[in-house]
């Protein structure tokens, strides 16, 4: 066991030790039930790596109490799976962990239906490509499919302390501490992938040397050099990522292009990908908006790009996207009007959809009133007809206030008064 990686060694043998992943086994979740009603049906696993698809296998036979074993797709061959067969066929069930299952063939594809059929082989198989596009629908059909996500920084910290923590399969007996700046650098530079996180954890421990009181002192300079990332900083609070974040949507929206080449390459040289693609999407549709939708809809397609690349290359994608966001013209209407208007809902009390405009499409709906003066737009000139959409306590409320920053957001923003316009005199002439 002591040549085995920490990763491998911290593995959960149980559902319950399983960290991250709670859509899928948290306390009544599916995969969960399936467990506790010992109804293991077969599987398919996808996201990114080291986001806990072997430990979820892992679990779901220790569990089980079944027979746990690991193949690969792609490196075993036929006979390694008839090994695993012949094994199923005297202790009644093997739960086996297909690595890459998107690389299965179709000879072992053929031998393996079967099993899966019967039930006594339970295949999980694991992939990080989408198995929708990528794996045979042979395979695909008798499998339950579950997505895998990243795991978040909070899951990433209870696997590191549990890990330094436990005698038995863990680094407990190295009694070792990591200081806040070097815990934080660790869960940000490993960009979500626990199996990452742990073993460069354990190449901090076991190449440190102890100090006098018999502790081995993890800094932050000693996990930059395991993960081989510098940290972005390393202010004493830990701030320093959700920093560098807030920077760089201030200059896109400030339109600043270098400091947001500068703050983004910082999240580049991190690793951070997932922060960049989420945190340039929330830009485009929150500072650009409608003063430039083409701008904001090249910029998700660029994004997708750089997922679809992943790093080295994703930083190509990434810098059109984001040189496009800063010397774009901005805006925050929708982002403003969409909030305004969620304040009115939650305050609540601003009466009763009108009528017109509800559900018609069952039995006594038309006794109701429901429906029954709605105007269908389309069979008016120009498509469209003057009635009455918002509540009565609302009538003439606005919430969108156009900025008019842009060739684009004026055109939406005659077109804007010109309907209410249309709406109140059509509503007052009846």
């Amino acid at each position: 066991m002591a040549l085995q990686p920490l990763a491998y060694r911290m593995r959960p043998r149980t559902i319950e030790e399983v960290v991250g992943q709670q859509h899928l086994v948290g306390e009544g979740k599916i995969i969960n039930r399936m467990v506790q009603a010992k109804m293991l049906s077969s599987m398919i696993l996808y996201g990114p790596p080291g986001t806990g698809k072997t430990s979820i296998a892992s679990a779901i036979a220790g569990s089980t109490k079944y027979a746990f074993r690991i193949l690969n797709a792609a490196t075993d061959s036929k006979k390694d799976l008839q090994i695993v067969a012949e094994e199923a066929k005297m202790s009644g069930t093997v739960v086996l962990l297909l690595d890459e299952i998107h690389r299965l063939d179709k000879t072992k594809q053929d031998f393996l239906l079967p099993h899966m059929e019967s039930g006594r082989i339970v295949l999980i198989g694991a992939t990080t490509e989408n198995p929708y596009l990528s794996i045979n629908p042979a395979i695909r059909s008798r499998a339950q499919i579950f997505e895998v996500k990243p795991l978040d920084e909070e899951d990433i910290r209870i696997a590191i302390k549990r890990a330094l923590t436990d005698d038995e399969r863990g680094l407990g007996e190295f009694h070792a501490e990591l200081d806040q700046n070097a815990e934080n650098h660790l869960v940000y530079a490993t960009n979500g992938d626990l199996r990452a996180a742990l073993n460069g954890l354990e190449l901090a421990v076991k190449s440190t040397v102890a100090s006098d009181d018999g502790i081995i002192h993890i800094t932050l300079p000693i996990i930059e050099e395991t993960v081989q990332r510098r940290a972005m900083t390393a202010d004493k609070d830990g701030d320093g990522h959700y920093d560098v974040i807030s920077a760089l949507q201030k200059s896109i929206r400030g339109s600043d292009a270098d400091a947001a080449l500068y703050y983004v390459a910082r999240l580049i040289e991190a690793g951070d990908l997932p922060i960049i693609a989420r945190r340039l999407r929330v830009i485009a549709y929150e500072d650009i908006g409608l003063a430039n939708p083409a701008a904001a809809a090249r910029a998700v397609t660029a994004i997708q790009a750089a997922e679809q690349l992943g790093f080295p290359e994703a930083r190509i994608p990434i810098a059109n996207a984001v040189l496009e966001l800063a010397l774009s013209p901005k805006s925050n209407s929708a982002y403003v009007a969409i909030d305004a208007a969620l304040a009115d809902v939650r305050k609540g009390g601003v009466g009763d959809i009108p009528a017109a405009l509800k559900d018609a499409h069952y039995a006594g709906a038309a006794k109701l009133g429901h429906g029954v003066e709605y105007l269908y737009p389309h069979a008016y000139p120009g498509d469209w007809v003057a009635q009455q959409y918002l509540p009565d306590k609302l009538q003439g409320t606005k919430y969108w206030q156009p900025k008019g920053n842009s060739k684009a957001e004026q055109a939406y923003s005659e077109q804007y008064e010109r309907i209410r316009k249309a709406q109140q005199d059509g509503l007052n002439n009846n």
